[in-house]
């Protein structure tokens, strides 16, 4: 059965948003949802579609296409080849993403300043966030921000880059024993824990809170951080403890997203996950140039979840996939 609880909501965020970065001088674009390569992630996963279910018999396609986790790759396309600074909203889809706050279809809005850095996405991301609470009550005015190393030094009482793996792992089987088993060794994996059951629930509570400077080994796609030498230009924001956006002053250089995939890949064969392709449209399109811009992903469900006080993603969306 279709929800239809907060159609009205949902257009009138979806409006807001896109007058916000309309005035903002961006343009919107449309990537595509079906592409023949995807972002290397260690820890998404896409969903696939063989070619020969399309029923098109042309050599110039391979043998796979891949829905999009995210619309990054086609829209740093977009910017190697000249487009100004642009945004997107729409469709992505991730394998295996169900439960409070996933599913595995989702409404992803992304952008990208053309000329952008940490500090002005930061800003870009906390006013908007701030902007859309507040006005419908819920927040006091404004964001916050902490860097990764605070909110772990405040919140679970160790240095997150500093600390050992091996104290690290004892700390999480303090946590969730089973867990902190089955994680051994991955150091990032073990962090991840540690954010989400003792860091997260306290930050944004009273107003969104940008967590910045995430460890080199968690860049992604980010460029290191000017202010310290072990982490990346990459920031987080979270508002009631639920994380709503990633962002990155973004990587220039295809050799080094090059190396960041290939490790992407190890991580992803170290957990029994198919490594997926490294030589990608993204990496020739970064050869052809890149032009300095930072960029954003941002979970408009989450963000219509928190808006309407829902509990739960699946209460907001029009179709989960049990429904769909």
């Amino acid at each position: 059965m279709a929800n239809v609880k907060y159609l009205r909501e949902r257009a009138e965020l979806l409006r807001g948003i896109r007058k916000y970065f309309d005035d903002a001088g961006f343009y919107e674009v449309q990537p595509p949802c079906l592409s023949r390569d995807c972002v290397v992630d260690a820890y998404l996963d896409p969903l696939t579609i063989d070619t020969a279910e399309m029923a098109i018999a042309d050599n110039r396609l391979p043998e796979r296409f891949y829905l999009q986790t995210s619309p990054e790759s086609a829209m740093k396309r977009m910017l190697a080849n000249g487009a100004p600074s642009i945004y997107s909203i729409g469709p992505v889809f991730r394998s295996g993403e169900a439960g409070g706050l996933h599913n595995i279809e989702f409404t992803m809005l992304e952008w990208y300043e053309v000329g952008g850095d940490l500090q002005s996405a930061i800003a870009l991301t906390g006013n908007l966030v701030a902007n859309v609470l507040t006005s419908n009550g819920l927040t006091s005015n404004g964001y916050d921000t902490i860097t990764y190393r605070q909110a772990f030094d405040r919140y679970a009482d160790f240095d997150p880059i500093d600390i050992s793996t091996d104290a690290l792992a004892a700390h999480v089987a303090k946590l969730d024993a089973a867990l902190a088993a089955g994680l051994q060794s991955d150091r990032d994996a073990l962090l991840d824990v540690v954010m989400s059951l003792q860091v997260a629930p306290h930050l944004g509570s009273d107003r969104p809170t940008i967590v910045s400077e995430y460890p080199l080994t968690q860049a992604a796609l980010a460029k290191p951080s000017p202010h310290d030498h072990d982490c990346a230009a990459r920031f987080e924001l979270f508002a009631d403890g639920i994380e709503l956006a990633n962002g990155y002053d973004e990587l220039l250089d295809a050799r080094t997203v090059l190396q960041r995939a290939r490790e992407s890949n190890e991580k992803r064969r170290r957990s029994s996950r198919e490594p997926l392709r490294e030589e990608t449209t993204l990496v020739k399109a970064m050869r052809q140039g890149l032009p300095s811009c930072s960029g954003v992903a941002l979970g408009v469900d989450r963000l219509l979840m928190l808006t309407v006080q829902e509990q739960t993603i699946g209460g907001v969306l029009p179709f989960s996939i049990f429904d769909a």
